[in-house]
């Protein structure tokens, strides 16, 4: 009970929205269903926790979405919905539990689109489980509607009207029903039915409940009106109900043709030649007579059970006999029944004047409704390109960063490289100030080629020398060997005169050979010592060479390193201005962009203005119209009073005038209702 009185409908609807969102969010809703889909629950716990569920769920698109997607724990799952169902459809339950039921089923469904079309496609043939496994929604609805318990027909009824409240695409939907009716016989549909029981003169409450649910159903709906008209027997049926004069019991069944008779008319589009708006007129003034039939309408809202239905949302009644009237029904009721009475008086002029205006109105709302999408539309595409541009902003700055970094990284690179650069010159003076001193002590790169060739002439000269000093030596020896040989033979023979002249030649041989010898040996001598002085020499030079073919080397090396670090800075330095020009491109692109969304502004300023322009000469049209209407009321006024001079009877309009003072009341007190069904 405290739960409810948190959610319930009669609070002010921000503060149930509130705690319904709360209830969700801390799990109350969770633990109720769980006690719902519990088994062996009492049955009056199980009624207060139905109604709490219910209250909980109404109007709230999150919670309905939940409880549409919590499953019974059975074998298949079945949907949470389906099983109250069984019971409301189900005379052995209490009755108090079938109207928990009820109001649970209406509550799921209340601003609910969503259950609408799920609950509708549960009786479509493409849905429809062939295999026979699980019981859907549409099953049991269809179940109950022709079942034997009057009160499962009213009750299965008023929640398949609940599936069409407000919704035009479900009423067009629920036209491709198609029911089997027996073995052998082709399928009719789901309206003709609900026609075909009426016709078989069933219990008041059946009769009331299948009325309550075309009323509903052909309520802002022309297409399901012309499948109505469509069948030849449905207006004599309800002409013929209406014309006669039965009893008080009657009188809600009669009251209830009317309206259904009504809306026929007043959403009638015109498009059967046999029931078109006119002839309908003339067929009740002929048969039933404007003002009986006004009467019988009337029979509807001056009922004793409708003012108790329509006070709360919540179907309470003490016995099944007092269930029949819905609430949703009630304000259906209040809505109709006084353009139902304008529409029958209207003359036929009057109607194509009031279908005219309907339709210019209708155009201009298409009209500014196609501009205000196109508008939205349009601000919704400046809103990107103003968050692309804000975007491509933000890269241009991060861009021009980078570019900033980057000049200041060349300008570093250059201050190194002017750095190498007067460094490399001074290595290059170190370089020519040591060649000046290697000149300055006499010692050229040719020279001291030639000193090597000299050398090398000197070594091989003196080898030379070397092996002709042996060759004499040894001749010397073997002289020496046969001079000896001959002195110990003199005192046994006499040496020839040839032998003595030979000996003096060699003799005189050998001393110049000694001379040769010596004079030899004072120039290997000399070329010794010359040789050694170039040999220090030589080796000295070897050294400096050494130095500045290191100093030579370690030159190159920095040369080498210094021209690739300016290679790299060069390409570097190419990069960046190519990165520079991209940048520059981009950014006249976002300019180009920027224009772009400013013109399209101004087009749509423009457009927006011409728009403006036509809804003031429209209001103005429309106010012309009203001054017309208010002329041609006063017009009747004094013919009436004329009528009456004469002594002519007229009939006084007081009841319609309160009719259309409720209907004003009901605009003012429910504005939201009127916004939601436009």
């Amino acid at each position: 009970q405290l739960v409810r009185v948190l959610v319930s409908p009669t609070n002010p609807p921000g503060a149930t929205s509130s705690c319904q969102k709360a209830m969700f969010q801390c799990g109350l809703l969770q633990q109720l269903c769980t006690i719902l889909m519990a088994t062996g629950v009492p049955a009056d716990i199980l009624t207060e926790t139905i109604n709490t569920v219910s209250e909980v769920i109404r109007g709230c698109q999150v919670n309905q979405d939940y409880f549409a997607s919590v499953n019974a724990p059975s074998n298949p799952p079945r949907p949470a919905i389906v099983v109250p169902l069984m019971s409301m459809v189900n005379e052995r339950q209490p009755f108090v539990l079938r109207c928990a039921v009820l109001y649970c089923f209406q509550c799921f469904l209340y601003k609910n689109q969503k259950g609408q079309g799920e609950i509708v496609s549960t009786l479509l043939p493409s849905t429809i489980d062939a295999t026979g496994n699980s019981v859907s929604a549409g099953q049991l609805l269809c179940g109950g509607l022709f079942s034997t318990d009057s009160l499962s027909n009213w009750c299965a009824a008023v929640a398949l009207a609940h599936a069409l409240q407000e919704n035009a695409t479900q009423k067009e939907q629920l036209l491709r029903v198609q029911l089997a009716t027996s073995i052998g016989n082709p399928p009719v549909s789901l309206l003709q039915q609900c026609t075909n029981i009426l016709s078989q003169g069933s219990k008041i409450q059946t009769r009331v409940g299948l009325l309550m649910l075309l009323c509903t159903w052909l309520s802002n709906c022309p297409i399901a009106v012309t499948h109505f008209l469509h069948n030849s027997a449905n207006v004599p049926f309800l002409t013929g109900q209406i014309a006669e004069n039965l009893g008080e019991e009657e009188q809600l069944v009669q009251g209830l043709c009317a309206l259904l008779l009504g809306i026929s008319i007043y959403f009638n589009d015109n498009s059967l030649e046999s029931y078109m708006k006119e002839k309908l007129k003339q067929l009740i003034e002929k048969r039933i007579g404007k003002e009986n039939f006004i009467e019988k309408l009337g029979f509807i809202s001056k009922h004793e059970l409708y003012s108790r239905a329509s006070q709360k949302p919540q179907p309470n009644f003490p016995s099944p006999e007092y269930m029949i009237f819905d609430h949703e029904f009630t304000k259906l009721v209040k809505e109709l029944e006084g353009v139902i009475t304008k529409a029958i008086y209207k003359s036929s002029e009057e109607d194509k004047k009031e279908e005219e205006v309907k339709k210019t109105l209708e155009q201009h709302d298409n009209i500014v409704t196609h501009y205000k999408n196109m508008i939205r539309e349009q601000d919704l595409q400046l809103e990107e390109l103003r968050q692309q541009v804000s975007t491509l902003k933000c890269q241009n700055e991060q861009l021009q960063t980078a570019v900033t970094q980057q000049v200041s990284q060349i300008q570093q690179h250059k201050d190194q490289y002017n750095l190498l650069k007067i460094q490399l010159g001074k290595d290059n003076q170190h370089q020519g100030s040591y060649s000046e001193g290697a000149q300055m002590n006499g010692i050229q790169p040719e020279e001291i080629g030639r000193l090597r060739e000299e050398i090398e002439e000197l070594k091989r000269t003196q080898e030379l020398l070397q092996s002709q000093l042996t060759e004499k030596d040894s001749m010397i020896e073997n002289l020496k060997s046969s001079q000896t040989s001959g002195t110990n033979e003199q005192s046994s023979a006499i040496v020839s005169a040839r032998d003595s002249e030979q000996v003096a030649e060699l003799k005189q041989e050998l001393a110049t050979l000694k001379s040769q010898l010596n004079s030899q040996s004072v120039e290997i001598t000399k070329l010794q010592t010359e040789k050694q002085e170039l040999l220090q020499k030589t080796e000295v030079f070897a050294k400096s060479v050494e130095v500045q073919g290191e100093t030579e080397t370690i030159i190159a090396t920095k040369t080498t390193d210094v021209e690739g670090r300016l290679s790299a800075l060069l390409q570097e330095t190419k990069e960046l201005k190519n990165e520079i020009k991209a940048l520059s491109e981009e950014r006249t692109a976002i300019k180009e962009q920027l224009d772009s969304p400013n013109s399209t502004i101004a087009i749509l300023q423009t457009e927006k203005d011409r728009l403006e322009l036509e809804i003031t000469d429209s209001k103005k049209e429309q106010d012309d119209l009203l001054v017309l209407l208010a002329d041609q009321d006063q017009k009747i006024l004094s013919l009436k009073n004329k009528l009456k001079d004469l002594g002519h009877p007229v009939e006084e309009e007081d009841e319609l005038e309160s009719g259309d003072q409720e209907d004003e009341d009901d605009e003012s007190e429910d504005p939201g209702k009127d916004l939601d069904h436009i």
